[in-house]
This record gives C-alpha cells, sequence and structure tokens, in this order.
C-alpha cells in the first residue's frame, strides 16, 4: 500500500477560504522546500545548489489568496524531487535500472532538457544523481504525490466550476532574472495563455494590464507559454481558464544565496492589489456577458 505522504509530512497545502467568494484557484506547484536526509543523501548537489530549480517563496507571495475568497494550492515536495507540471510519465529511461513500462513519454522536449516528471538536472544544467534510481522508487513517487495533488488541484476546479457557472487557475511560477549570470534581462511577469488557447483574450488582457498599471514590464508567452498545468486544465470553451504566471526572481529574492530581499515586501503587496483587482474586475466582466447572452 502505498503511504500518501512526504516523508511522513503533508506532501501540499491547501489553503481554503471560510466561504469561497470568487471562481478563482491559485496554485504553486514549484515552491516546495522540503528537503529530506535522504533525498540529499541520493543526490550529488549540496542542500543548496539542489534548489535552484524551485519557486522560491512564491507560495508566500499568493498567499493572501485565500483572504480574498480563492483557495490555494501549494506542493511542499520540491521540484528537484517530482514535477507536477508534466505529463505524470514524462520519464528518461537512462535515468533508471529495471522494467521501464512502456507507456511513458520518453520523447518529449523536457525528457531531453532533463526536465521530466522525475527531473535528472536542477537550473543551470545540474546533475541531480550520482547513479541511477531503482524504476519502482520513480512509480512510487508518482503514485503517492503526483496523483493526489492533481486530484486536489482537480477537486478544486470541479468544485468552482461547479459553484460559479466557471473557473479561472492561476498558475503561480518564478523565473531566473536572467537567461544567463547577470544583469536582470527578462521582463518582470511573463504571463502564459498557451498561446490563447488556455484562457480568454479578455482573460489575459485584464491580467497584462493590471500588471502594468502596477508599473510593471509584462511579456506575453515568450518565453514561457505555460506547461503541462496550464495546457491541460485551460478549456475556455467549458468555462475553464487557465492562465501561467512568471516572476522575475530579482524582484524579490538574491538569487545566490536564495534570501528574499527587500522587494519581497513590495512585490507581495502589489500581487495581493493584483489578485482583487483580477478576481473583482473578471467575476464581474464574465457575469455581466452571461447575463447579456441570456
Amino acid at each position: 500500500m502505498i503511504d500518501n505522504s512526504f516523508y511522513g509530512q503533508p506532501p501540499f497545502e491547501i489553503g481554503v477560504p471560510d466561504d469561497q467568494t470568487v471562481p478563482f484557484v491559485f496554485n504553486s506547484p514549484h515552491s516546495g522546500r522540503v528537503y529530506p536526509e535522504t533525498f540529499l543523501s541520493a543526490s550529488r548537489l549540496n542542500a543548496h545548489s539542489i534548489r535552484r530549480s524551485e519557486d522560491y517563496y512564491v507560495d508566500e507571495l499568493f498567499a493572501a489568496a485565500t483572504d480574498l475568497g480563492a483557495p490555494l494550492l501549494s506542493a511542499r515536495f520540491p521540484r528537484a524531487f517530482l514535477d507536477v507540471n508534466r505529463e505524470p510519465y514524462e520519464l528518461d529511461p537512462r535515468m533508471f535500472d529495471g522494467n521501464v513500462p512502456a507507456f511513458i513519454n520518453s520523447g518529449s522536449m523536457r525528457v531531453a532538457g532533463g526536465l521530466g516528471t522525475i527531473p535528472r538536472l536542477v537550473a543551470e544544467n545540474m546533475e541531480i544523481y550520482g547513479e541511477r534510481l531503482p524504476i519502482k522508487d520513480a512509480l512510487t513517487r508518482i503514485e503517492a504525490l503526483y496523483r493526489p495533488y492533481h486530484d486536489n488541484l482537480r477537486n478544486l476546479l470541479v468544485k468552482t466550476h461547479g459553484r460559479f457557472g466557471f473557473g479561472v487557475l492561476i498558475d503561480c511560477h518564478s523565473m531566473p532574472a536572467s537567461a544567463q549570470a547577470g544583469a536582470r534581462n527578462r521582463p518582470d511577469f511573463v504571463i502564459g495563455d498557451r498561446y490563447g488557447t488556455s484562457a480568454t483574450e479578455d482573460l489575459s488582457q485584464l491580467t497584462i494590464g493590471i500588471l502594468q498599471d502596477l508599473g510593471y514590464s509584462v511579456s506575453r508567452n515568450k518565453p514561457y507559454a505555460g506547461g503541462f498545468i496550464t495546457e491541460h486544465y485551460g478549456r475556455p470553451g467549458r468555462g475553464l481558464h487557465a492562465i501561467q504566471i512568471e516572476i522575475n526572481r530579482g524582484l524579490y529574492v538574491d538569487e545566490r544565496s536564495l534570501r528574499k530581499t527587500a522587494g519581497f515586501v513590495t512585490l507581495q503587496a502589489d500581487l495581493t492589489t493584483f489578485m482583487t483587482q483580477l478576481t473583482e474586475s473578471f467575476t464581474e466582466g464574465f457575469s455581466d456577458t452571461a447575463l447579456a447572452a441570456e
């Protein structure tokens, strides 16, 4: 029997408001920062380097979501251990010992880049493991962590859609300040909607506009258009929308020490304003559109 926990701890947290008052669900799948000694001992990286793929403190940046009437799901297990923003079986067979199931997707670009469901690399192309893993370990991670995570995310969206007649998933991430070490040369935010397929144009433009009005530079779909979660759950034709938000880490964290900078408090406050305006404006706009169609 599989133990649906993470080394005896809750594998993720679900912040649920006393009363969900807005048709939004916020999700932080890469902010997990629980690194058990057993995992670290199996890695060739130290406890600092292995965090390079982590979305530092993104769950804290969006923590006010529950106060605004929306649930917030956040992983506690790290992305380096298991990436839920992938298909369930995007696996590199070269990483594992044992009989790898025939149904895995070993040919995806993400697997080729070392960033499958069980990642081979963290950022800056650093190898995580010193030797192969038993394939049983990989499959256990997927059954014990990946599936329950997505079951809960799906349930939150189903309940939201059932209550309001539509739902919006905001998938929250962070990105390195620059493509290479050095000066910040990326926009403050990247909004991904899978090139218009995971959300309506109105929602994407509203998201971008609010951030720009707050004084931030915003790009759309470049260099991040949204991962598996955005693509999988975004069904605007069915009233389910998904937007991925990438935040430039240079705004709020020192990428060498991984410590929060003075910008964290300002950014957190601005994101609370952003969430407030987004949830209120889109909810009202969607309701008006629905009434006009009746």
